[in-house]
């Protein structure tokens, strides 16, 4: 009996050591992203200048014709630029992955003695790096424009975590998309083309009462607008509502769907 027990745990053990490298190993690839990044800053282009360029042109445009004026619409539209800035730049995470393999980078990580998943899961690890100053700036650019959020620093900060979150369940999507389009350009294209409808069709700049009555159904039901919303109680009020649980619902369903898919296609490609 005691033989037959043997094999059970060494297999046990085989098991525990493979996902502490395998842990390890993508923590060295999500290291190498940073390192990337801080080689060649112009990436961090998107996270720094778009939050400030939005938050600008769409607070002064839209904020007297929306709300009265900017002081008012800035409740409105902080929460709403946030979740549309940070979810766009999960985008990046596709397209660089399409251009590591392009330039042939994953076959040279096959020769390293180190796990398939390791450069995959470092990728998206290191992303997450980008959503933080994403949602860091365009908060900070809020507060300089006169955005005071009576939820608090905490509920902010939750708010904060919620969008880097669903942001990084989003980047399965164009991770996987990264993986079975052929180049680098389709795959920004076909995110921009699944991205913007979604982003704009929603209630991040505009009160959904004011939309036509057949376009306000898809924007009740987009699941950019629960988020945008969950921001918005939480920040502006500190409340937490259904829509907050929709949008964990709905980042760990993405994830449950994508994340073999995209798995399973990398490891084929690999």
């Amino acid at each position: 009996m005691r033989a037959s027990i043997q094999p059970v745990s060494e297999r046990k053990l085989k098991n525990h050591t493979s996902f502490t490298q395998s842990l390890r190993h993508s923590l060295t690839m999500a290291y190498r992203g940073l390192l990337k990044i801080r080689r060649t800053p112009e990436q961090l282009f998107d996270v720094t200048l778009q939050p400030i360029i939005f938050t600008l042109m769409f607070t002064y445009i839209f904020g007297g014709a929306i709300s009265g004026d900017v002081a008012s619409y800035l409740p409105v539209i902080i929460p709403g630029i946030l979740v549309q800035t940070v979810i766009t730049t999960s985008i990046v995470t596709g397209v660089q992955l399409r251009e590591d393999m392009d330039k042939g980078v994953f076959d040279r990580f096959k020769s390293l003695p180190i796990a398939r998943i390791a450069p995959l899961a470092g990728a998206l690890l290191a992303d997450t790096i980008r959503y933080t100053i994403a949602t860091t700036l365009t908060f900070t650019m809020g507060y300089i424009m006169g955005y005071r959020p009576e939820g608090g620093l905490e509920h902010v900060a939750l708010a904060a975590i919620i969008v880097i979150l669903c942001s990084w369940a989003i980047s399965w999507i164009f991770a996987f998309f990264g993986v079975i389009a052929r180049t680098a350009s389709s795959v920004q294209g076909i995110s921009m083309l699944v991205l913007f409808p979604l982003t704009f069709l929603s209630n991040a700049f505009v009160p959904v009462d004011t939309m036509p009555n057949w376009l306000q159904w898809f924007v009740k039901i987009n699941p950019i607008s629960h988020l945008v919303t969950a921001v918005r109680n939480l920040a502006n009020s500190g409340t937490v509502g259904w829509d907050l649980a929709i949008s964990l619902i709905g980042a760990a369903v993405i994830v449950a769907i994508f994340a073999p898919l995209t798995v399973s296609a990398y490891m084929r490609r690999t």
